[in-house]
């Protein structure tokens, strides 16, 4: 080996190592709490500083000081994060993107407080802890690595991190101490954090800026182990360190020479966007929180105070004005957030990126540099530039099809980052440019006012977006993914709609940024803003353009009227609260002085007194007793339940269960059979990894229905689930019966042929073709489902082995079988969720096989799911015209026939979502599934949650769907609703088809054979 490539891998390996540091501190941080900790690079910033301050600062011995930043600060950094920030996450569930956002606060926060403590310039004076000699260095990965690696998989404290972060309340259940393994994790990672950041500081730029980013661009050895494996992180590392000191060595030549050496300089840049776009994606949270995603309320008025605080600064001059032509440009970048984040529920850490590229794509085109194409004016320039920006929106919008939570944020994020390293900072790029302001508006004053014009537009396109056909895909696929795509919303061109139109918008704003300041200045669109305008956008209101205006003043405000670094400390401040304070600061300050005025209980009058006594007169002989409580609830709809089920949007149709609230008994109405008891009926999780059928089911739900028959307009909205005088938390009758369990053990005793007879009112209004109701679809829409030969295997495990299934049109379905049979993976293999290994779906003769789910919605296949899916932050009667909308067209009319025949057509159809009761939300689904006129019906568990009367009333509309034309295939478990309900049954266990035909005849045999 000669003497310089012996030197350069020295080099390397000395690079490797501190790497390795940071790839060891993610893992283990990763390992024990879930976090992706963008806050890495920050804690290493900050302990550099610390142990300069103390040894430069104030004097102290070098093993002092390192001793206190490394042993005590570090790990105390740590422990206060989790104590304080994290652990109020981790018990309100440990959202994914909740935790995100906390740590990208804390970097903010601690990038904001360093440069208001430290200043912003750079420092060249660190003390050096370990020689340059790469052998210490690497010795020292080695030692914490190996350490780290035994301790987790050897010791009982590395089971019990396991465990916490598998499930950490199944690990309390189990006497496991989970804030201590939790806070163990985190001094740990925190002290690899600083002991990156005080080894590398005497080697790199140490600014408050620049060391916390280097920091994490080496994020890629991390995501290369899959946040898992250290001796793989501590191997991709040293790698990329050596791989990267060799290619100096090289001297290109040609028109590629500048790009070339970018990349030798950058290879970790390079190593996390392979690792980012091209690995499998870690993670597998939401888009964002509800909350965060949520629409924000606006105080009254605050439009008015906005318009008038932006009118305000034409009344400046001099420096004042100078400073304010920031705001407007800003605020249409952060706007771009808003489309993004707030509308498509997607995160974007990319987005300073795109603004520079507008700023860049400007300047060039009016210097007359950009090839190709000839100088143009500023304002011509400025919007070629946005067209040229636009497209590129798909290199974010691309990973979105296939990534959420961490793992998006990674992608757009290195994005960002390469986009900076390749481009921003690169001698060929932007040397030597310049940017002028449009003829007639080189003035400050003029140019606010063009401002003002163009950030007018700007928000009137980011208010379209939220309106008419668009505004619905958007919030659907922002609230429930899974549900959106069930519902027909073309959810991949959806996302790259929303990140092309985020491009777009951040490509404005950025070269209306670069004429004000009338340069382009890298330093202004650093990978570091990102973070810190998704930050600022998300706590004020992801999906308030209000609070993207608010930000954009907030932003330059405090960083103009003071020392550099408020802005950033105080959004980062703002941001670590989103565990406490998950509404927003102005919800969160709204409640805080509601509590502060003085309760007010209202009296009645002498004659309400005397009133109450006439018409209650069991109270008169009873002083101060309560008001006696109504027996039956009444049915107004008109706000929300005592106890709403959550709908929580996670990308599937899974969602928690609410504990189950009892109510009175159910309505005299008799039942075609015996029902559920009071309580929920919880069942036990699918060994096959795919039994969502099998999850608690909450038993609260709306009164149950009397019958949607013909009724003058005056009467309308007398379907499913009207006139009813049950309480809302009924949950049935007793004495329910469950699918048994095929092949032996105990089972309820059969009564099939026990279906009930179809009772007049919906079913033969439906079957009028031409009248109200569904009946306008009349048999165009039916259609044939056929599978043939379908298998499914999980890692070795065969879900299907080889099932054949018809769903005839004009036939009800069902699939019954125990847990774990593989009910829900043939479900989703007819519904386009789940693509099988082998076997063809079949529809009217087609072959459906790799279509999508929103394609096969739109050919006339819907489905329900058996957690709820529908979109919480819009109205039930916007819910269901999402389904007309995107599915096969139902006519004008579709809408309003499935809101009257599911009895939603009342006051209820102009409420939100949430906050509902189940029954009605189940109506909800189903009136949408309904809305788009399909041909084959698939219900996973139609009944779960509903009270007797209310399945007794879907018994009615199922059966009049059928009679109609309607193919419809039902998974259930209460076999007597299916043995009521459907014309074939097929009995499935271990992944096929054990039994088939008429609904009494299979019962029948399934109780023989059980022994009943």
């Amino acid at each position: 080996m000669s003497s310089l490539t012996y030197d350069l891998t020295l080099a390397g390996l000395s690079i490797g190592s501190a790497a390795a540091l940071t790839g060891i501190g993610l893992v283990v941080t990763y390992r024990a709490t879930g976090v992706l900790n963008f806050a890495h690079g920050a804690i290493a910033m900050v302990c550099a500083y610390l142990l300069r301050q103390f040894t430069v600062g104030w004097g102290w011995p070098l093993a002092l000081g390192a001793s206190v930043t490394l042993l005590v600060v570090a790990p105390a950094i740590g422990v206060t994060l989790e104590r304080l920030v994290f652990r109020p996450l981790s018990l309100r569930g440990g959202d994914p993107a909740q935790t995100l956002v906390a740590s990208i606060g804390v970097f903010v926060l601690l990038v904001g407080g360093a440069a208001l403590v430290w200043g912003t310039g750079a420092r060249t004076d660190a003390p050096v802890l370990v020689s340059a000699d790469p052998w210490g260095q690497l010795a020292v990965v080695v030692a914490l690595a190996a350490g780290v690696d035994a301790l987790t998989r050897w010791t009982r404290f590395g089971t019990e991190l396991r465990a916490v972060v598998d499930d950490r309340p199944l690990a309390v259940l189990g006497g496991i101490d989970a804030d201590r393994v939790a806070a163990a994790g985190w001094a740990f990672g925190s002290f690899t954090a600083g002991l990156t950041g005080v080894l590398l500081a005497p080697y790199v730029r140490l600014d408050p800026y620049g060391l916390p980013l280097l920091v994490i661009e080496v994020m890629a050895v991390a995501v290369a182990a899959r946040m898992r494996s250290l001796p793989v992180a501590v191997l991709v590392a040293l790698g990329i360190g050596v791989a990267q000191s060799q290619l100096t060595r090289l001297h290109p030549s040609g028109w590629a020479e500048p790009l070339l050496l970018a990349v030798g300089a950058n290879l970790f840049v390079v190593a996390l966007l392979v690792a980012a776009l091209v690995l499998p994606g870690i993670g597998t949270g939401d888009a964002l929180p509800r909350p965060a995603a949520a629409r924000v309320t606006a105080p009254p008025g605050a439009w008015a105070v906005a318009v008038v605080l932006f009118l305000l600064p034409l009344g400046f001059a001099g420096s004042d004005l100078h400073t304010s032509v920031q705001v407007p440009a800003l605020g249409v970048v952060l706007l771009s957030l808003v489309v993004v984040t707030g509308r498509g529920g997607q995160i974007s850490l990319g987005q300073a990126a795109y603004a520079g590229l507008g700023a860049l794509f400007t300047a060039l085109l009016a210097a007359g540099r950009f090839p190709g194409l000839p100088r143009l004016p500023e304002l011509a320039a400025l919007a070629v530039a946005v067209l040229l920006v636009a497209p590129l929106g798909v290199l974010t919008g691309w990973p979105a099809i296939g990534r959420h939570g961490l793992a998006l944020a990674v992608a757009t994020f290195a994005v960002g980052v390469g986009v900076s390293r390749f481009v921003f900072e690169q001698p060929y790029a932007v040397t030597g440019l310049s940017l002028g302001r449009p003829a007639g508006f080189g003035g400050d004053r003029a140019y606010y006012v063009l401002e003002l014009l163009l950030l007018a537009a700007a928000v009137l396109a980011a208010h379209t977006l939220r309106r008419g056909r668009t505004g619905r895909a958007l919030a659907a696929m922002r609230d429930h993914e899974a549900g959106a795509s069930a519902a027909g919303v073309r959810v991949p061109a959806l996302k790259l709609t929303a990140f092309v139109a985020g491009a777009a918008l951040a490509a404005l704003g950025g070269g209306m940024l670069g004429m004000g300041l009338r340069a382009f200045d890298p330093a202004e669109f650093d990978p570091v803003r990102s973070l810190l305008w998704f930050a600022a956008v998300v706590v004020l209101g992801a999906d308030s353009v209000l609070g993207a205006l608010v930000a954009a003043a907030l932003l330059v405000g405090l960083d103009a009227g003071a020392r550099g670094g408020v802005a950033a400390a105080v959004v980062g401040l703002l941001a670590v609260l989103v565990g406490r304070f998950p509404e927003g600061p102005y919800e969160a300050l709204r409640k805080a002085l509601s509590r502060l005025r003085p309760e007010r209980r209202a009296t009645l009058t002498p004659l309400g007194l005397t009133t109450r006594r006439r018409l209650s007169p069991a109270l008169a002989t009873r002083p101060g007793s309560p008001a006696p409580r109504p027996t039956t609830a009444l049915r107004t709809e008109t706000g929300p339940r005592p106890h709403p089920a959550p709908v929580r949007p996670t990308g599937t149709d899974r969602a928690p269960t609410p504990t189950a609230v009892p109510g009175p008994p159910p309505s005299p109405t008799p039942p075609p059979a015996p029902r559920r008891g009071p309580g929920p009926r919880t069942r036990p999780a699918s060994p096959a990894g795919t039994g969502r059928e099998n999850e608690p089911v909450p038993a609260e739900t709306l009164p149950p229905g009397g019958r949607p028959e013909p009724a003058p307009p005056a009467a309308a909205g007398r379907g499913l689930g009207a006139d009813s005088g049950a309480d809302e938390g009924a949950a049935g009758g007793a004495g329910a019966r469950k699918t048994p369990d095929v092949g032996g053990g105990p089972t309820p005793r059969a009564r099939a042929g026990a279906r009930a007879e179809k009772a007049p009112g919906v079913g033969d209004r439906a079957g009028r073709r031409g009248k109200d109701g569904a009946g306008t679809r009349g048999g165009a829409g039916a259609g044939r489902l056929v599978a043939r030969g379908l298998r499914v295997d999980y890692e070795g495990f065969t879900a299907l082995d080889g099932v054949t299934l018809d769903v005839p049109a004009g036939r009800i379905t069902a699939i019954v079988g125990p847990n774990g049979a593989g009910k829900s993976t043939l479900f989703h293999c007819l519904a386009g969720t789940l693509r099988p290994s082998a076997g063809q779906v079949l529809f009217d003769g087609r072959d459906i096989t790799r279509l999508p789910a929103h394609a096969r919605t739109r050919l006339g296949i819907a489905r329900t799911f058996q957690q709820l899916a529908v979109f919480p932050s819009l109205t039930v009667a916007e819910n269901v015209r999402v389904g007309a909308e995107q599915g096969r067209a139902g006519g004008p009319g579709a809408v309003e026939r499935a809101l009257r025949l599911l009895g939603l057509d009342g006051p209820v159809r102009s409420l939100p979502a949430e906050g509902l009761g189940t029954g009605t939300l189940r109506r909800v689904e189903l009136a949408r599934a309904l809305a788009g006129n399909p041909g084959v019906l698939l219900l996973d568990e139609p009944a779960a949650g509903l009270d007797t009367g209310e399945v007794t009333a879907l018994a009615r509309v199922l059966r009049a769907l059928a009679a109609e034309g309607t193919a419809l295939l039902v998974v259930e478990h209460d076999l007597d609703l299916v043995a009521g309900l459907a014309d074939t049954v097929h009995v499935m266990t271990a992944g096929r088809i054990v039994a088939s035909g008429p609904a009494d005849r299979v019962l029948r045999v399934l109780d023989t054979g059980t022994g009943r």
